[in-house]
């Protein structure tokens, strides 16, 4: 018996169009969504005002939230694609603060001690959708969804974020990997642009039976 796809995540900067992509994909594919949880999170808007301060906090709660999350999904029965991955705090979001200045040393080691305590718990996802985007194309989406406590996001930071996720996904290894150009198809407003990117995750998803 082949074993059962349960597990597709959807990885990029702020602004890729990671949550667009994964609710398309599962409307086609029929899975359900688990998203990001930026509407109900309780650090988010301080983090915008006061990064040094809820910098650690905020963190913390990402890589529970996203920890549950994959749990969820191990011990479920469906398919889930997931809206960003545990992988990323860890190996951008965490880090990138942690260079800025803004979190710890202390703090930071002991955030990664955790997140390496917790992924060994868990599996990588069946595979992983890496959406790449260029600094104008995440500048472009963000402006456009409007989203109050993004708007003073400078874009040293989102540059500093994009060669964190370039240099971690050139040395990814931990399962399959499906790399989308966000600045060459427009899988928002073109159908036929959805249809390709479509067509390559089905690709994706019969190599792994």
């Amino acid at each position: 018996m082949l074993p059962k796809i349960k597990h597709i995540a959807v990885a990029g900067n702020i602004g890729a169009g990671k949550t667009t992509l994964s609710e398309k994909l599962a409307k086609h594919f029929h899975w359900e969504v688990h998203f990001e949880s930026a509407d109900d999170n309780p650090y988010l808007s301080d983090f915008y005002l006061d990064m040094r301060r809820w910098a650690f906090n905020l963190q913390i709660y990402f890589l529970n939230s996203r920890y549950q999350q994959v749990l969820d999904i191990l011990n479920g029965e469906v398919t889930v694609i997931q809206d960003r991955t545990i992988y990323e705090d860890a190996y951008i979001f965490a880090p990138n603060l942690h260079e800025m200045g803004l979190m710890e040393t202390r703090d930071f080691q002991n955030y990664f001690q955790l997140f390496k305590t917790m992924s060994s718990q868990i599996q990588p996802p069946d595979l992983l959708i890496y959406l790449k985007a260029s600094i104008p194309t995440l500048v472009d989406h963000i402006q456009n969804r409007g989203r109050d406590y993004e708007g003073n996001m400078s874009l040293d930071y989102l540059k500093r974020l994009n060669k964190r996720y370039e240099d971690w996904i050139s040395n990814y290894n931990e399962g399959r990997l499906l790399v989308i150009n966000a600045d060459e198809v427009d899988f928002i407003n073109n159908p036929e642009d959805l249809g390709k990117v479509v067509n390559l995750v089905q690709a994706e998803l019969h190599g792994l039976f």
